[in-house]
């Protein structure tokens, strides 16, 4: 049976596309900065990457509080259960047409193969990109301790991986029903799902 639910909240769906817009902004004016292309200026390209950087570290801590303050931190504990068969989904089911083999709820709405990379991304792509950002906005403090070079080649590799992550979501967010439904549940917060197969069993 088909019914619509309310997946994600006004935060959840701010919170999403203000973090998609930041990252695709860093993402631009950090290879303008690497000198990969030319949309403009140097000098205009760090002081935007910096700006940027720097709200979405403040939008981040915000959302670190509202998952924690709201227990919605839960959604992104990793599982193994079903791991298996996501992995078979994604690399041929997917392909196949075979029905996905996770039911989805608005209190369970990540896959386990979703919440492994979500855990991973929040636990280690961030605070890596944040970390190596900072050192080398700071690099003229900290002296000789780290090489300017190895600091910037670490923080170039770590937008690599988010450019990839990028291309891989806004895939997959085109295998749902139709290729917008997972768009447009993430602009109205409401999305459409067979409760019966969807709903754990308690």
């Amino acid at each position: 049976m088909k019914e619509k639910l309310l997946f994600y909240t006004r935060f959840e769906r701010f919170w999403h596309w203000a973090q998609a817009l930041l990252i695709i902004l860093l993402l631009a004016t950090g290879f303008v900065i690497h000198g990969s292309f030319s949309i403009m200026g140097y000098e205009y390209a760090v002081a935007l990457h910096n700006q940027l950087a720097w709200i979405l570290m403040g939008l981040t801590a915000f959302a670190v509080f509202w998952h924690f303050t709201t227990g919605e931190w839960k959604q992104y504990t990793p599982t193994m259960e079903k791991t298996a068969a996501m992995i078979h989904y994604y690399t041929v089911g997917i392909f196949k047409g075979s029905k996905h083999p996770v039911g989805k709820y608005p209190d369970r709405k990540l896959n386990p193969m979703q919440r492994i990379t979500y855990f991973l991304l929040k636990v280690l792509l961030f605070p890596f990109q944040i970390i190596t950002g900072l050192v080398y906005l700071y690099y003229n403090s900290l002296g000789e301790a780290v090489s300017l070079e190895k600091i910037a080649l670490l923080h170039t590799a770590g937008a690599f991986v988010f450019m990839a992550f990028l291309i891989i979501h806004v895939y997959l967010a085109t295998t749902g029903e139709t290729v917008l439904a997972h768009f447009k549940a993430m602009v109205t917060g409401w999305e459409e799902v067979d409760v019966e197969e969807a709903k754990p069993a308690r």
